[in-house]
This record gives C-alpha cells, structure tokens and sequence, in this order.
C-alpha cells in the first residue's frame, strides 16, 4: 500500500508513476475521499471539545443551583452529531482504505517505462541455447518414452490443469526441491515449511486481496489456498516489530501453489508449462530500507547460480512497468529456453516491494527507543520445478530419447543419472 501522505503531497507525479502500470488510474477520487475525512476528523474533534467545554458548565451551574436543562439539551445534541460524524468518518474511512488497497506499488525509477512486455529489457544472459543436429521432442512426447507424469489420471481426479508425477518423474521433482532447499539453507536461509493456507488478513499483508480474489481457491472456512510461499512467508511476522539489529531475516520454504488462472493464461500450452498446482521453492527476505537493493541482487544471484549449476542457458530480464506485479517496485524474471516450445519461460521471479507489504501488514522494525519505521519485503522464486523440470528434459534429451540428467542432482537420485 502506497503511503497517503505521499499521495497528497506529490498528487501528479504518484498518478503518473502509477499510469506506467495501469494507465486507467485516477487518483482524484482519493484525494477527495481524503479531504472530506480531514475535514470530518476536524469537525469531529472541535464538536467534542466543545461537548467537554459546556459539560464542565453544568457541573459550575450545579454548583450554584442554577437551572442546566438548557446546557443538558445542548450535550445531547452535540453527542448525536458527533456520533452521525463518526458514523460518516467510518463509511468514508473504509472506502478511503479500499481506494488504496487497489493501487499497485510504484515502480522503481531503475524500472524501463513501457505497458509491453515485449521491451523487458535484458540485463545478461548465460550459456547458450542448446544445438541439436535432429528435431527435438517436446515434454510430452519425451514423456511417452520415460512416463514421468501422467495427465491422464490426474485429470480424472481433479480436472485439467492439475499435475501427476510417477516413477522417475517424482524422484526427479523431489530431487529438485531437496537440491534447492538445500543451497539455500547453505547460503543463510532459515528452512521454512510453512501451513499451505492462510487467513484474509495475511491474504490482503501480502497484497493478494482484494484484488487477485478471483484468482485465488478460497475454502468454506475463510481460508485461502496458498498462490505462492511469498503469502505465508510475509505473514510469519503480521503486525509485528523487528529488533532492527535482527535484520535481515532470511527464510527459504518449500510449497505447492494453487492458482486459478492456469487455464485462462495458457490456453495454447501443453504439459506442465503452467497448472493449477505446482511446487516452489522460495526466497523471502525482511530487511531494512538500506539493505533491500543489496539484498534484491544477492536473491538474483542465488537463482542464477542454481541454474548454472543444472547447465542451463538462461537469461534474467529486468521487467517493464507494464509487466511489474501488483506488489513489486522492481523485478528481475529469470527465463531459461525451452527447445519444445521454441521460447523462453520465466523459472524465477525476484522482486523488491519496498515498504508495500510492509505498511499494509504492519511490520515494522525499531532501534533502541526510536520510532518504529516499516520494513522492506523482497520474494524470488529459488525456483519453481515444473518448468525447471521440462528445461532439464529438453535441453538434455539425446536423439535416441534418452535424458542425462544434471550431475547436481545426482546424490539426490542415487543411482539414477540418466533416464533411459
């Protein structure tokens, strides 16, 4: 959530900054909302200093016997005005806050200005697309040979767009998520296997509701199925204040995320390119404001370094405003080639918020006996296995369809290097 004292007093330059991600935004009635709850505040306050100014006449009057009928009338007049004020202030404070809960964050200024992703800019690449002297086979043709994962079943269970892994293919997603889970916590990361839902409050701190509400798998009982780790990771420390000497806090989590729009966004796209469900491993870092852009590049690097280590080309992209997050002030998208789909796909996502999920979730951080001052929120995908998983089957697949498989996995496989 953007700080409305930042709106009020740089009006034009917010709703400029704001259009580069959705041009439809006016911030008028913002601030008009603001002003008449300004207003109610002060006509609020001058009322019940005047209600406490004549209330002490009555007890002077009383005193001195005389009559203070009148003085009574005139109280609980003041009282039914203050409470059809406060009632007015609630109503207008409520739209105010459901105003801004709908802003996205502002855009860093490092941040290229376009509304199409196609001008996502590259920062650097690394390797090369791999060259194959015969027609490389896509997931699921390789998947007809090696039976990693059957969509079949699992959409007699549950319905298309949901994942089955079996056989190779299991050992394989496990084997990536225990690879990443564990350079991550060699690099300072606290492993964090947090619950796979949460409440509406931590669904709004992570700045999921209400906008993305139909986007998300809400159960009967007002809880939400996790969408990305980032939700749950952010409400760890909900309403709460930091030792800022504590900072940065680091942690690495290990869950299935649950998304609607699978269907809708990748109607054209086959296997297990994009699903309902699918396994991540995320970074998340609270830190201080001083530290987030040093934080942001080390969460970049992280990423980077996993991918080098599975031998696959990549590159990282720094996004257009147009194709920022809701959330994000920044972010780098890290996108390996995929031979079957002739394309890049983005594996990971890194993304600085600032202080946007911080304000809206009231986590703050204090020295000593200064002011509390708001955290910055960082998340990156540390990665996310089901494309990470057709990159390795395509890029490394041999003529005769068999698959050596990344030697950085090998003590997660045993005896399994090379799908056959």
């Amino acid at each position: 959530m953007i700080d409305i004292q930042l709106i009020r007093e740089n009006t034009e330059s917010v709703q400029k900054q704001l259009q580069t991600k959705e041009s439809g935004i006016d911030l008028k009635p913002i601030i008009q909302m603001d002003q008449e709850m300004r207003e109610l505040k002060t006509q609020v306050e001058e009322l019940k200093s005047k209600r406490n100014q004549t209330s002490k006449l009555i007890g002077e009057k009383k005193r001195t016997g005389e009559d203070t009928s009148a003085i009574l009338s005139e109280v609980a007049t003041l009282g039914k005005d203050i409470s059809n004020l406060d009632d007015n202030l609630n109503t207008i404070e409520k739209k105010l806050s459901a105003a801004l809960s709908n802003l996205p964050n502002l855009p860093d200024p490092s941040v290229p200005v376009s509304p199409n992703p196609q001008d996502n800019a590259l920062v650097r690449s690394h390797g090369e697309k791999p060259a194959f002297d015969f027609s490389p086979k896509h997931h699921l043709e390789l998947n007809d040979q090696h039976k990693l994962f059957d969509l079949e079943k699992s959409a007699k269970i549950t319905g298309s767009g949901w994942p089955l892994y079996r056989g190779n293919g299991a050992r394989l997603e496990w084997a990536l998520l225990n690879f990443m889970l564990d350079y991550h916590v060699k690099n300072g990361y606290e492993m964090i296997l947090p619950p796979l839902v949460a409440r509406p409050e931590i669904m709004y701190g992570a700045g999921q509701l209400p906008k993305f509400k139909d986007q998300l798998y809400k159960l009967e009982d007002d809880l939400y199925l996790n969408p990305t780790s980032e939700v749950v990771l952010n409400g760890l420390h909900y309403d709460s204040i930091f030792n800022a000497s504590d900072l940065p806090q680091k942690y690495a989590a290990y869950t299935p995320c649950f998304r609607r729009e699978a269907g809708a966004a990748g109607s054209g796209e086959r296997g297990l390119i994009r699903m309902h469900q699918f396994n991540k491993v995320e970074m998340f870092c609270f830190c201080h404001p001083d530290q987030s852009e040093t934080l942001f590049e080390e969460m970049v690097h992280h990423a980077e370094t996993l991918l080098k280590n599975l031998g696959l080309h990549y590159r990282v992209m720094n996004l257009v405003t147009g194709d920022l997050s809701f959330g994000a002030a920044k972010c780098y998208d890290i996108e390996v080639w995929l031979p079957g789909q002739n394309r890049y796909y983005e594996v990971s996502s890194v993304s600085n918020c600032r202080d946007f999920q911080a304000r809206r979730s009231k986590i703050r951080a204090k020295s000593g006996s200064d002011k509390p001052f708001l955290v910055h929120t960082l998340n990156g995908s540390g990665l996310a296995t089901s494309r990470l998983l057709v990159a390795i089957l395509e890029n490394n697949q041999q003529p005769d369809g068999t698959i050596p498989l990344p030697t950085a996995l090998h003590p997660y496989l045993g005896s399994l290097t090379c799908l056959k």
